[in-house]
């Protein structure tokens, strides 16, 4: 067995640290009980900020914590019950409600520090002994930088992480088949010359100087492919594109769409066109976004093929 959260530690960091984070309280947990304390090591910073501090609200607590107001709140109620910290009642608005320790908890904490707090500082330092002595300096940065801009922000700008753009080949033609199979079956009736295309990709797609493109995501496989057909000399449709539904939202078809694209200019593609139906709006937004103009002409060449075609897009990235 391997251990994936050290494998794809990148990934996994925050569960790396969590898990470092419980197998530490639960060493120190130990102290605690020698001690006999009646806490846990999670109450510790909260008795230690209201003992450096003084008294404060559960919002000032969370905000000196960096940590989460309900986790305080719970934090607070079990101190309470233990007698080791009093809230003032003299506002009725909890929000500014003031928290402060009680003599038994002054006394308490006393006896943690010197049985617990100096020991596991003294062991803790002993353990940093043996790593690189940045490694402090490099928490409070990460800790500084997650601050500054969030995992999701930071995310957000990485959308063809693991994304590879690949062409046909026979291995990958049950997906070009499946993936297109689920969006026409759900908002279509697949018709003979979907079938055709489907079916016999090489002879319908590629023998013809076509191309066939899929989006594939690492540890996934193929979740999105796109065809140029060549209907002339130098004519391409862009046809039989699709992403499947597990994979939508993530910009896998405007990622797949930029791809087929400056594949068709590269095979010189003039004219270069569509056909499609109101139906996929998401879809056609995506086209008119990237460049695709609608056009009489091109429908009135080429819909009759397919009995849904409502929609046909002329290439033209200049607007022209």
């Amino acid at each position: 067995m391997t251990d994936i959260v050290a494998e794809r530690s990148a990934l996994f960091l925050g569960s790396r640290f969590k898990r470092l984070a419980e197998r530490m309280q639960s060493q120190v947990t130990r102290l605690v009980e020698q001690a006999q304390l009646p806490l846990q090591p999670s109450h510790m910073p909260v008795l230690g900020t209201l003992d450096r501090d003084g008294p404060q609200t559960i919002g000032d607590l969370a905000e000196a914590m960096q940590v989460a107001q309900p986790t305080v709140t719970r934090a607070i109620a079990r101190l309470t019950e233990l007698g080791l910290v009093e809230t003032n009642r003299e506002h009725r608005d909890q929000r500014h409600k003031t928290i402060r320790l009680t003599e038994t908890g002054r006394e308490t904490l006393d006896r943690a520090k010197m049985l617990v707090w100096n020991r596991t500082e003294a062991a803790v330092e002993e353990v940093l002994g043996a790593l690189d002595p940045s490694f402090l300096a490099q928490l409070d940065a990460l800790e500084a930088l997650l601050a500054r801009e969030p995992l999701d922000v930071r995310a957000g700008r990485h959308v063809e992480a693991g994304l590879t753009i690949r062409t046909f080949t026979d291995e990958l033609a049950p997906a070009f088949k499946s993936i297109n199979l689920e969006w026409l079956n759900d908002m279509y009736a697949v018709e003979p010359i979907d079938l055709k295309v489907l079916d016999h990709p090489r002879e319908a797609i590629l023998d013809d100087g076509g191309a066939i493109l899929f989006a594939v995501v690492e540890g996934v496989g193929p979740v999105g492919t796109c065809a140029l057909k060549k209907t002339g000399e130098r004519a391409f449709e862009l046809t039989k594109m699709g992403v499947l539904k597990s994979a939508r939202g993530a910009k896998v078809g405007e990622a797949l769409l930029h791809a087929v694209i400056a594949h068709a200019q590269d095979l010189g593609a003039d004219p270069l066109f569509l056909l499609s139906n109101r139906k996929s709006a998401a879809a056609v937004h995506l086209y008119e976004k990237l460049g695709f103009m609608h056009d009489a002409g091109i429908m009135s060449e080429h819909g009759a093929r397919y009995a849904r075609c409502d929609v046909a897009m002329l290439y033209r990235p200049d607007g022209g």
